[in-house]
């Protein structure tokens, strides 16, 4: 793949390519589909008012997540500052085909972030966000250093 200089000299940024977008399952795991029978649809109803106030973009160059019904918090952290990933794949969730992704963070004000209950394969998810954080890494001159 050739790369095509930009007006500066550096060569022109690939595009940016979403590797997922959406919210948390409103039924994520066996105990919310237990607590959705039980109460007759309430629980139901709970789990879904919570789900629409969070919404999950992760691309490539970044993980923007989105909280809040009515006033917005918009949370966005850069591949290239990812220093770690947790996938939880609990035993409820997994019957239900979701899963967890952890990221842990060298951001300041965001060490860590969850990306809960997302309805897609979390390993394969995973798997591309580590190769997009390393390309971002190596594209920026970013090392990561562990200081224990």
């Amino acid at each position: 793949m050739a790369m095509t200089p930009s007006p500066g000299g550096s060569p022109a940024l690939p595009p940016e390519e979403t590797l997922y977008e959406g919210r948390p399952a409103v039924v994520p795991g066996i105990g919310a589909l237990l607590l959705s029978i039980l109460t007759l649809g309430l629980g139901y109803l709970y789990l879904w008012v919570r789900t629409q106030g969070l919404s999950y973009k992760v691309t490539t160059r970044r993980v923007l997540v989105e909280r809040g019904l009515l006033s917005k918090r918009l949370e966005q952290i850069d591949c290239f500052r990812i220093k770690d990933f947790v996938v939880e794949r609990p035993f409820g969730q997994r019957m239900l085909g979701t899963g967890n992704i952890l990221l842990l963070t060298a951001d300041a004000t965001t060490p860590a972030v969850e990306l809960h209950a997302l309805r897609t394969d979390v390993v394969a998810l995973y798997e591309k966000l580590r190769a997009a954080a390393d390309v971002d890494r190596a594209r920026r001159g970013v090392r990561v250093v562990d200081n224990e």
